[in-house]
Formats: structure tokens, C-alpha cells, sequence
């Protein structure tokens, strides 16, 4: 007998992975790609949509061909701020241009000024100005830039919801794609913002159904139902929300480290916005209160500094244990301070510390001290009392022990979970292909007390 699985694709900037889940949600097949990027009109790098294509297909023919599995359902997350333009054929009409690209400051002008300026748009769509990242940016672009194409997009779909369109041959949006710093939501009326419809946006969004749909489709001949997508940021909180009932707030971390809390409601200041504060939407379309900081990336680069000027191995400092008597001696030597204008490790003289383990450690320190301050902004005026870290620094015991002395007021805990953000996917649509009831015993927590009480 052929066991039940959900079908679930999880598509990141680098790796592109298929997962089965049993009813259990344990992993019974996985399957990786990485594809060479391809380039857009101005030979800037992008997503090579073809090469994604071809690989959702095949790698459902190919977990067929086993006869080991019946596939009951098929999701998407994939990253965010990345529109597919369809035709009325479903064809796309351009490349997938990537997010980082840069964004004329004439067009950027033109639409501020037209919509309020950016101060007051930023308050209204909950999101800092990022020029592509705002994903709804990248709809205005096109239609000033190339009206031409503009004028043939049937549906402009978020990647997650082009993967599903994929499957189903139907145009859905999503809201954890609409209303993650797209510029395209207003948060305070909870609708679309009113540029949408002016500049005739509205007209080129697929109907907006809620993220847990399912669509009857036929893959291989064979009956599933499939999601409609979710954006990964919002997956990823999917098993927490449905694990934990007491408010917490989620640092996940990876290259961007971002703090969600999914109990704060309060609207967005133009303070916190300046200072990189947004708000995600969960899949049942509440807003979450999110900060994000560049951790991830800049710990990586720092990391390759110090091994390159002490002749190290980048990777021996993928192990490094908290050491208390380095921190002492570190706090004593360089002082210490709540701001997030001290404390880059970038501008540190490396010939200040005794060795590499202590210049690693000064790092962290500097990081959790930047995670302090990015993570407090989502916590102002909340009764939350968890913090749970997971994603790569929920390993490093050095960042963990760091946040539980910043922190000595609250429960923290690093959260193990294999493959987070497509679980969360999977469970989106839990009801219509899992006969069992939702698993309470996915997350693996360990805790991290405030060992010893220097002054921070």
C-alpha cells in the first residue's frame, strides 16, 4: 500500500527543495537543485524561471515513478518581493527580475510624491522604503518603463502562487505574499492601498482566496489537491502558531535575522519603520509585527576576516563554545552599551584582540547586542515572556547564552525543527490530506538561562 504524503516545495534564492511528509511530518523523500542564475534585459542576474519549471514537474514524475508515495497534496513557499508576469496564455512575459535590483530614484520620487511621500505611505503599508523589495514597486516600474508589456500581463503572481498556477492552470493571490512589504496593503483599512486601483494594479492581481485553499488538480493523472502558495517568512511561523498558545515572539535566522511577533497589533511609528520594522501577514491574514536586521550576512562576512588575519579555517568557528571568562574580560576591555551605533564589528582593529576565539566572541557579542535592540522593537508594549531563535544561530551556543543575559526577564530557547518553512507549508493545508490530528511535538526547545548577571 502506498503511503499518504503531502508534496511540499520549498524555493529559496539558492536552493530549490522538494519535501514528502507523512502523516507524521517526518521527512520520507528530499530531493535538492541549485540552478545557474540566468540574466535580465540590462545583464543584471536573475532566477532562471524555465530551469524552475521543468524542475517541479520532473521531480513530481520522478516520485511517482517510485509507486512508493500517493501524493494527497501539493504546496509552494518560496521567497518573497518577486512577481511573474503571465500572458492570458499563462506564458511569462519577462525575466523574474530579482529583488536586489537597484530602483531609478526618479520613478521612486514619482510615485512617493504622487501617494502621500514616504514617511506617510511607509506608516499606511506597514513597510520602510526598499525600492524593488517593495515588491509593488516593481509593478509600477513595469508599467512606466515597458507599457508595451505592461498591457499584455493577464496576472501579475508572486512566485509562490506562479509555482501553484503551475499545477492548478489557476491565478490566485495570497495574502502572507500581498502583505509582506509590497507596498500594495494598507495595514490601517486592511485592503488594498489606494495606488492599487488608480493606476489600474488592481486589474493585473489574480482574486485574493485565503491561504489555506485548496484547488483540485491532476498531476501524472493522478488526483491532489494544491495550496496556493505562501510566502516563506510566514510559513516558517506556521508551527509555532499552531504548537504555542502563550504569546512569543520568533527571531528566525538565517542571512536576514528577523523578530516576529504575532501578538503585537499596534500599529507601525515612522521611529520603528526608520529603524527597519515592518509587518509580515500570518496565513490567516492578522498582521505580525516584524524587525529584521542583517545578521546573518554580516556575521558571515566578519567571520571570514578573522580567519584570513589569524590563519584560521572559516569553519572551526562553527563549533566555538560560550566562554564566560572572554565576555568578562571583553565587557571590561571595550566596554559595553545598548546602542546600535556601537559595537560594529566591521570597524574593530583585529590587532586589539589576543586571539581568534576572543575576536569570534567580540563578534557575537556585537551581533546579539544589534539583535537586542531590533528584537526589543517588536516587543514594546506585549506581555510576551518567550523568545524562541531558530535557523543558524540557534546553534551557536556563544549568540544563544548572549540573548538569555540580554534577556534575563524572558523564557528564551533555541527551536529545532527540520525543514521549518516548508512544514509550515504543509500544515497550511493539514486538513485537506491529513487524516491524524495536528502534531503537538514537532519543535525540539532548549533552554537558555541567564547564567551569571554582569552588568549589560
Amino acid at each position: 500500500m502506498k503511503k499518504p504524503v503531502a508534496a511540499i516545495f520549498d524555493v529559496g534564492k539558492t536552493n530549490k527543495k522538494l519535501f514528502l511528509f507523512d502523516e507524521d511530518y517526518r521527512i520520507v523523500f528530499e530531493k535538492s537543485a541549485r540552478f545557474i542564475e540566468t540574466v535580465d534585459e540590462d545583464n543584471e542576474p536573475c532566477e532562471n524561471l524555465e530551469s524552475l519549471r521543468l524542475s517541479v514537474f520532473e521531480s513530481l514524475q520522478e516520485v511517482y515513478k517510485q509507486g512508493e508515495f500517493e501524493i494527497k497534496a501539493v504546496n509552494f513557499s518560496a521567497y518573497g518581493a518577486s512577481f511573474v508576469y503571465i500572458d492570458s496564455q499563462g506564458r511569462p512575459l519577462t525575466p523574474l527580475y530579482n529583488y536586489l535590483k537597484a530602483y531609478p530614484e526618479e520613478l521612486k520620487n514619482q510615485f512617493y510624491n504622487t501617494y502621500g511621500g514616504e514617511d506617510e505611505f511607509s506608516k499606511e503599508t506597514a513597510s520602510p522604503v526598499l525600492g524593488s523589495l517593495n515588491s509593488g514597486m516593481q509593478l509600477y516600474r513595469l508599467k512606466y518603463e515597458k507599457p508595451e508589456i505592461f498591457k499584455q500581463v493577464k496576472y501579475a503572481l508572486h512566485l509562490p502562487q506562479y509555482l501553484s498556477f503551475l499545477i492548478t492552470g489557476k491565478a490566485y493571490s495570497d495574502i502572507t505574499s500581498i502583505g509582506c512589504h509590497t507596498n500594495l496593503w494598507n495595514f490601517e483599512k486592511n485592503e488594498y492601498h489606494r495606488w492599487v486601483k488608480e493606476e489600474g494594479i488592481l486589474d493585473i492581481l489574480a482574486p485574493l482566496i485565503p491561504s489555506d485553499t485548496v484547488i483540485p488538480a491532476a498531476v501524472s493523472g493522478e488526483n491532489v489537491a494544491a495550496g496556493i502558495g505562501l510566502h516563506d517568512s510566514s510559513a516558517a511561523l506556521i508551527p509555532y502558531l499552531v504548537n504555542f498558545h502563550e504569546p512569543f515572539v520568533l527571531i528566525s535566522t538565517g542571512t536576514w535575522c528577523i523578530s516576529l511577533n504575532p501578538f503585537n497589533t499596534t500599529p507601525l511609528t515612522e521611529e520603528e519603520l526608520k529603524q527597519d520594522c515592518l509587518c509580515y501577514m500570518q496565513y490567516k491574514g492578522s498582521p505580525i509585527k516584524a524587525s529584521r536586521l542583517f545578521a546573518g550576512f554580516e556575521h558571515e562576512q566578519q567571520v571570514k576576516r578573522i580567519a584570513s588575519y589569524f590563519n584560521q579555517n572559516t569553519a572551526k568557528y562553527r563549533n566555538t563554545k560560550f566562554n564566560a571568562v572572554i565576555i568578562e574580560k571583553l565587557q571590561q576591555k571595550h566596554g559595553y552599551d545598548k546602542d546600535p551605533m556601537l559595537g560594529e564589528f566591521s570597524k574593530r582593529d583585529l590587532a586589539a584582540f589576543s586571539s581568534d576565539e576572543e575576536a569570534y566572541h567580540q563578534l557575537i557579542l556585537d551581533l546579539v547586542n544589534q539583535q537586542y535592540i531590533s528584537t526589543k522593537l517588536v516587543l514594546e508594549g506585549t506581555n510576551v515572556k518567550r523568545i524562541f531563535v531558530d535557523g543558524g544561530f540557534s546553534k551557536n551556543s556563544i549568540y544563544m547564552n548572549m540573548l538569555a543575559l540580554l534577556f534575563p526577564d524572558m523564557e528564551i530557547f533555541s527551536a529545532s525543527m527540520a525543514q521549518a518553512t516548508a512544514i509550515g507549508t504543509a500544515l497550511a493545508i493539514h486538513q485537506h490530506w491529513n487524516s491524524k490530528p495536528m502534531p503537538n511535538d514537532i519543535i525540539e526547545l532548549k533552554y537558555y538561562a541567564a547564567a551569571h548577571k554582569e552588568t549589560l
